[in-house]
């Protein structure tokens, strides 16, 4: 029940959070009211416009996201349909009612919860269990993003997810649930099987060459050769645009000058805080009751109190508290204003005095100073001239694209010019299907779904001329057209007749197999003796090689209270069987101990999971929400 998820867990995790929250915060829920019509409206929340534009964004992030995740596995048709589309418009607009609720409970994401998760980011700790903030920077501009605007999405997607996780922190499982569960599912059961196999009664049926015909004419998908086609294809990426660059010296230069900032790491430093908590819209008694308590920690650590065990004492930091306070390596940007002001005029040792912030007052303990560097041109010139290349590629790409396209347009039955101009070689590829081609990766330009539409519309096959360009993701352009066409067929009788009378006489002997299964259950049921059974075994919910699945879901599914019980199983290909229950064990004390804990998380994950569902439910229930569906459907659906 349980091993799928606890196996892809961080996995599932991931890619729900992919799917839930398609980032936005680079635009802002209301960023886009400004710059479009009512025409590109998508849907409204309370009043708030989901925009076109923004739903567009937020459909390709996602699909990015997964290719990242998942590489080869990944297959752009999961997102290419209508109801993907429909689930990312929903997607958003759960996004704007979370946005909505957490706005009215006024949440707050502190820069000691930012920086937090910041450092549980993968790959960037160090093997002394530093943060790496290099790497973390370099990675930050491979994307194509800023610190500052990644580190403002990171706080605006903590900021949604803070009501929901609250939500979900609240749902218990109660110990009875818990207990029944495992007695449930640990419990195993004895039993006997008597198999129908479909082997001893091959010899019964005998086919004459009319029933073999009157099969074949019964199950035409046995004998077909799926449609495929032999194609030709040319694809136009930002990289070829990028190889055909060259970048002097002197623009490297120019551009290292330029962008100093971004080749140097900023100065960092790590220190410990003890937090004492005062809430945006506490009184003045309030205020001064926190002020009095700030002061006596400051007295505590004057008089030789530990810093560490003062913080995981009184700290009202839940992040930092149990570590003693500490909030590991950050840079000035990273925190609040008067935070980082005094941090950063601390020397390491030295411990500041009360310092405000809106999140309260804090003293704090700097433990270590690193300063800042600058790599020079030489090291970073390859970089630089592959980011010029980038960004000169991506400048030229949208009017490559249009020459791309109107090329292959004009010349619709050959690809000579295009491939001329652009200097790439046309693709060809046999095998390929309405559903792609299995040979190929599923991120390949020629499975994408939108390509293959156009691919094997019935004009393009009968005329076999190249398809329009198609923006297949990742700066990449396609045409394709079909060089030879082989459609659908059955293979005929006479080419498969063998075959026919095997599989027909299979047929019939499982169904013989079964019939003969049914009748002595019907007669096992009527009182009739237990003879011909295999010794008897004891079996767990968890399927076996010689114990199928369908065979755990009938002896479990089996009413206990009065034993023996039997159970006939259509095993399909395998045949029929029959299994008598002779006995139900539950789990003993040991056992059920040894798995509490983990019955108690997994049941505990459910829980939280129905318990934040029914909350998204209710919010949705409670806002005025307007979706226009046929707004975000492909030309091709609408």
């Amino acid at each position: 029940m349980f091993e799928t998820v606890r196996k892809h867990q961080r996995l599932m995790q991931f890619v729900l959070l992919v799917l839930i929250f398609p980032p936005f915060a680079f635009f802002g829920i209301q960023g886009y009211d400004r710059f479009f019509s009512d025409a590109d409206v998508v849907a409204t929340v309370d009043g708030a416009k989901i925009m076109r534009q923004q739903f567009e964004s937020a459909h390709q992030e996602q699909a990015e996201g997964l290719r990242r995740v998942l590489g080869d596995r990944f297959d752009p048709a999961l997102l290419a349909t209508p109801e993907a589309r429909a689930r990312t418009l929903e997607n958003l607009v759960m996004q704007h009612v979370l946005s909505g609720a957490a706005s009215e409970r006024r949440i707050a994401v502190s820069d000691a919860q930012l920086a937090r998760e910041l450092r549980a980011l993968p790959g960037f700790t160090l093997p002394d269990g530093r943060f790496d903030t290099e790497r973390y920077r370099a990675a930050v501009a491979a994307q194509g993003q800023s610190v500052e605007a990644f580190e403002a999405r990171v706080r605006s997607d903590l900021w949604l997810r803070a009501l929901p996780d609250a939500i979900a922190d609240t749902a218990l499982v109660p110990p009875s649930m818990v207990e029944r569960v495992i007695g449930l599912y640990e419990q195993t059961r004895e039993v006997r099987e008597l198999a129908f196999s479909p082997a001893p009664y091959s010899a019964k049926v005998q086919l004459d060459d009319a029933q073999v015909a009157a099969w074949y004419e019964r199950n035409p998908a046995s004998f077909e050769v799926a449609e495929s086609a032999r194609v030709e294809a040319l694809v136009l990426d930002r990289e070829v645009l990028a190889a055909r660059i060259t970048v002097s010296e002197a623009d490297a230069r120019s551009y290292y000058e330029q962008n100093k900032a971004r080749y140097a790491t900023a100065e960092q430093r790590r220190a410990s805080h003890i937090l004492v908590s005062v809430e945006a819209g506490a009184s003045a008694g309030e205020r001064a009751q926190a002020r009095a308590r700030a002061e006596a920690i400051v007295a505590k650590l004057a008089g030789g109190a530990d810093f560490a065990a003062l913080a995981r004492a009184e700290s009202q930091d839940p992040g930092s508290a149990p570590a003693g306070g500490d909030l590991g390596l950050f840079t000035r940007e990273t925190m609040a204003k008067p935070f980082a002001d005094a941090a950063f005029a601390l020397q390491p040792g030295q411990t500041s005095g009360i310092v405000e912030t809106e999140f309260g007052l804090h003293v704090i303990r700097l433990a270590e100073v690193r300063p800042g560097t600058q790599r020079d041109f030489a090291a970073v010139r390859g970089e630089i001239e592959a980011e010029i290349r980038a960004q000169q590629a991506s400048a030229r790409f949208a009017e490559a694209a249009v020459e791309f396209n109107n090329l292959v347009y004009e010349e619709a039955d050959s690809f000579a010019s295009a491939t001329k101009r652009f200097g790439i070689e046309v693709v060809a590829v046999d095998g390929i299907g309405r559903a792609g081609a299995p040979s190929l990766p599923a991120t390949h330009p020629l499975n994408h779904p939108r390509l293959l539409k156009l691919l094997f519309d019935a004009a393009s096959i009968e005329r076999k001329l190249n398809t329009e360009a198609v923006d297949v993701g990742g700066n990449r352009l396609v045409s394709a057209r079909i060089v030879e066409h082989r459609p659908k067929a059955r293979k005929p009788l006479e080419a498969v007749r063998s075959e026919a009378r095997a599989l027909a006489t299979l047929d019939a002997a499982l169904a013989l197999a079964k019939q003969e299964g049914e009748a002595r259950l019907k007669a096992l049921s009527g009182g009739a003796a237990a003879d011909g059974f295999a010794a008897a075994r004891t079996v767990t919910r968890q399927p076996a090689k010689d114990f199928p699945a369908a065979a755990v879901q009938a002896v479990f599914g089996a009413a206990a209270g009065k034993l023996p019980a039997f159970v006939g199983v259509d095993l399909g290909g395998q045949g029929y069987a029959i299994y008598q229950v002779t006995k139900v064990t539950p789990p003993d004390e040991k056992r059920v101990a040894a798995v509490r804990d983990s019955y108690r998380q997994q049941l505990q994950q459910i829980y939280s999971q129905q318990a934040l569902f029914d909350y998204r439910e209710s919010l949705k229930a409670g806002a005025k929400i307007e979706r226009n569906p046929q707004r975000v459907a492909t030309p091709e659906d609408r």
